[in-house]
């Protein structure tokens, strides 16, 4: 499966402009993955403490499925940023991601179920337990050793996260997994406009 071309995607919103500044600088340090994605937490968490303001069109639920709005890709794709939007009662598939990502609640309650990333394939997951993610909150989601889980939208109003990955993210082959069987199905997210 071959990965689309990366899109480049500036935003116009000073804290969101502000805060790609920030990432960018840090992925340019050539730090562990790991380093940078506590790197990337921290200034998620404080940028979202200063208060992150987003457009209404990039907040919006859309009644069918979760939407993926991209707030910032990198040039030459090596990082995103976005705004996932889940409306009540909608979730995701159990997913991998490929790559790292750093997910802050801008509003809502998030509710992330991990599980053991796969060592073979066709073997059944292993639920790892759930967690909730509030406004404010943020979380390293995942690292490419360490990624596969499933979230959902956890109250009475849409929850709201803005999302940092090591990839184009709207363009990225990903692994879908049947919990119960292990089974794969690759998809695309697909930023949504």
């Amino acid at each position: 499966m071959t990965q689309q071309q990366t899109v480049p995607v500036t935003s116009e919103v000073p804290e969101v402009a502000a805060f790609a500044r920030t990432v960018e600088t840090l992925v340019r340090q050539g730090l562990s993955e790991r380093e940078l994605t506590a790197a990337v937490q921290r200034e998620l968490t404080a940028a979202l403490a200063a208060g992150f303001e987003l457009p209404a069109d990039k907040t919006a639920p859309d009644p069918e499925r979760y939407v993926m709005y991209p707030l910032h890709v990198a040039e030459d794709g090596s990082f995103s940023i976005a705004s996932a939007i889940w409306d009540v009662g909608q979730g995701t598939p159990v997913h991998g991601h490929e790559t790292w990502g750093v997910v802050g609640i801008h509003s809502g309650v998030e509710v992330e179920t991990r599980f053991e990333k796969p060592s073979a394939p066709d073997v059944p997951l292993v639920d790892l337990g759930t967690e909730e993610w509030a406004a404010g909150q943020v979380t390293v989601c995942c690292t490419t050793d360490d990624d596969v889980h499933q979230v959902r939208c956890g109250g009475d109003q849409p929850v709201v996260g803005i999302h940092v990955y090591g990839a184009d993210i709207g363009t990225l082959p990903r692994r879908s997994y049947d919990p119960g069987t292990g089974a794969v199905h690759w998809f695309v997210s697909s930023w949504a406009h």
